[in-house]
């Protein structure tokens, strides 16, 4: 349910501080390229980029290149002079310093890991051969779930969604192993060259850890996932948030799964409980049939590939490489990271917390969290100010939706309370270090169970570049790794920091109510709160939103898909707007000053479009398209631009350009 979404934050009162010849300088170097001959009204996005992106190189071991997600790039590298630093020196036993310290030098020991090979996960295997029942299987694969390896279950805690005062168990669907169960069944050409690498990734597998009958047993994982693949529902049915919400007794789940045996599984996982929610039902009433139904000996190849692909990124250099010659043909990405980049991401994702203090410590300060926090209330307010102007929708809705918008908690920078590790790590053993903290995870999570939500807890680590809306918990987060340029620049105007990061701000208010977020209320729970006129009228406009993403082509004749971005497409919409409403109430917004010959208005949509400058690989933006609920880059700017009047006056937009729309086919919800 989490919203994730680049933002950044701008320290809008130090603004008034910089001198015309600092903003004019920056300006110049913000905007320098502008393809004149591209017309604003035929393709903003390149009229702005287009010479940046002609001369980007992606590296050969990255994806893409520029802003967006991209920014962890040179994020990472502040990161790993922080590990080389600490992993360095000598540190108290238990300490932030030593944890994250000797789990990064554990992990760049690759010659002991090497010399290792297949022996970290052996017992494993023969665990697997010594299956002799359905009752073993089950065994196996709730006792592997506590570390990690997730094979045909895969269990979650979190506030229940009618409910939000007490935490639940979640059980959603899995078993796979392409990118998403439509690959399965797609005969384009790039779709079967990658499941020809899948295929070939398990018979490596296989091979690596000598498994008999190669051929065969590779043939039986296919032939089991496409099975599971059949019973999984899209990526646009698992949008439907209603449809999605499943919760059931223990009692009655035992009885209509008894192969599954669902008291036994979570007395298995420990999970202590008299209900529980399967997102996917028609996933685990499928699973409960081929139980039975598919061989033991093809279930345990499946659970031998899934348990070698769980733990092939974390062992001896043959299986990385197995791992990577794998996913490069759905990245496009030429070779490998560094090991230092590889433990870098390892570190941020399993003890990232702990990294995470190191990080602020170095790189945000206090002013700078107390003075975003003020810029956030701001773009508050300004959403406001549209609701109340909103002329489709009644009086007594915007009640409700201004009660949800000021109920939205706003989280900053980093955590008020750290997130603790119980896990004790040595510099010598990377693969039971990697063990420890998932185990330790699994247990972080079961703690929650049957209690209230914390409030202060957050689902992503501080550095990271990102954002979040999450709806259960009617809150906004925005680390401290985003609240950095190119969204916000000390030395540039405030046309430039609200067009940069003001998008983004307000898209993250609009997830609370796009499509998903406006099902749930003030408190989180997914309870209508619309009259029914009105949210017709709303469902109505989000109609429109899909219909028109469905006409924008990406790469050849790949459409976007406008039912899996109309969230995301939404907020976009809505951040525009919300930040232009928030630059008009500034004083530089009323003004004719130019500053490098742009006036205001235009440096705030000049400003957008840079802050989407991203290059990327055909063979990533092709499975980008097909598995991300965002629009790529291009339609981020252009699709909400296309139905936002400003936009037209600013650049004074005519008919026969491109991209234009009558203006009563301008699209507003927000």
């Amino acid at each position: 349910m989490k919203k994730l979404v680049l933002f950044a934050s701008f320290l809008f009162l130090f603004i008034g501080c910089v001198d015309k010849d600092q903003q004019e300088e920056t300006t110049e170097n913000l905007f320098d390229g502008i393809d004149a001959s591209i017309k604003p009204g035929d393709d903003f996005f390149s009229h702005v980029n287009k010479s940046w992106y002609e001369q980007a190189v992606i590296a050969e071991d990255q994806v893409g290149v520029g802003a967006y997600r991209f920014l962890n790039i040179p994020q990472k590298k502040l990161l790993q002079k922080i590990l080389a630093e600490v992993s360095s020196e000598s540190h108290p036993k238990g300490s932030v310093e030593q944890l994250v310290g000797d789990f990064y030098a554990s992990g760049m020991d690759t010659l002991e890991i090497n010399k290792r090979g297949l022996e970290p996960i052996q017992y494993m295997l023969e665990d697997i051969d010594g299956i002799k029942d359905l009752s073993a299987l089950m065994a196996y694969v709730t006792k592997q779930l506590q570390i990690g390896d997730y094979s045909i279950m895969y269990p979650y805690i979190s506030p229940d969604q009618k409910n939000s005062t007490v935490n639940i168990a979640h059980f959603v669907q899995t078993g796979l192993g392409l990118p998403d169960r439509d690959y399965y069944f797609r005969k384009d050409s790039s779709a079967v060259n990658i499941q020809q690498a899948y295929k070939e990734y398990v018979s490596t597998l296989f091979s690596l850890a000598n498994v008999a009958e190669v051929e065969k047993m590779s043939a039986f994982v296919y032939d089991l996932e496409i099975q599971l693949a059949a019973s999984h529902k899209t990526r646009v049915e698992r949008r439907d948030v209603q449809a999605n919400y499943n919760k059931l007794s223990v009692e009655d789940l035992d009885k209509k799964h008894r192969n599954i045996g669902w008291k036994q599984v979570l007395n298995n996982l420990a999970i202590d409980t008299d209900s529980i929610d399967i997102s996917q039902l028609a996933y685990y009433d499928k699973l409960d049939q081929l139980l039975i139904s598919v061989s033991l000996e093809q279930w345990k190849a499946y659970l031998k590939a899934n348990t070698l692909g769980s733990f092939s990124n974390v062992m001896s250099r043959e299986f990385e490489d197995a791992t990577f010659n794998y996913s490069k043909i759905i990245s496009g990405q030429a070779v490998n990271k560094s090991r230092e980049e590889l433990m870098v991401q390892r570190v941020d994702r399993q003890i990232g917390f702990a990294l995470g203090q190191l990080y602020v410590k170095r790189h945000f300060s206090e002013e700078a969290k107390k003075r975003a926090l003020e810029l956030v209330n701001n773009f508050q307010r300004a959403l406001e100010k549209r609701i109340t102007e909103l002329d489709w929708m009644s009086d007594s809705t915007k009640v409700k939706a201004k009660e949800k918008l000021f109920a939205i908690n706003k989280k900053i920078g980093y955590p008020d309370v750290w997130r603790t590790y119980e896990v004790s790590i040595e510099r010598t053993t990377f693969f039971e270090n990697v063990l420890a903290l998932r185990k330790d995870k699994f247990n972080y999570n079961l703690a929650k169970l049957n209690k209230a939500p914390d409030r202060n807890e957050w689902f992503t680590t501080p550095s990271t570049v990102t954002a979040y809306y999450n709806p259960s918990m009617n809150e906004i987060v925005f680390p401290a790794g985003i609240l950095q340029a190119p969204y916000f620049d000390l030395s540039a105007d405030d046309a430039v920091n609200y067009g940069g990061i003001g998008m983004v701000i307000g898209h993250e208010y609009t997830h609370a109510f796009d499509d998903q977020g406006a099902q749930f209320d003030k408190e989180g729970n997914l309870k209508n709160w619309w009259t029914a006129e009105d949210y017709e009228k709303f469902k109505e406009r989000t109609q429109l939103v899909i219909d028109q993403y469905n006409g924008f082509t990406v790469l050849d004749t790949v459409h976007l898909n406008g039912a899996l971005t109309l969230g995301e497409n939404t907020a976009d919409n809505g951040g525009i707007a919300i930040a232009f409403e928030a630059f008009h109430m500034t004083e530089q917004a009323k003004d004719t000053v130019r500053i490098n010959g742009f006036l205001p208005n235009e440096r705030f949509f000049l400003s957008i479009a840079r802050i989407w400058r991203v290059k990327t690989r055909d063979e990533y933006l092709r499975n980008y398209v097909a598995t991300d609920p965002h629009s790529p880059p291009k339609w981020r700017v252009n699709g909400p631009l296309m139905n936002f009047t400003p936009f037209y006056t600013t650049f004074d937009l005519q008919p026969q350009d491109l991209n234009y729309k009558p203006e009563e086919e301008r699209i507003t919800i927000w």
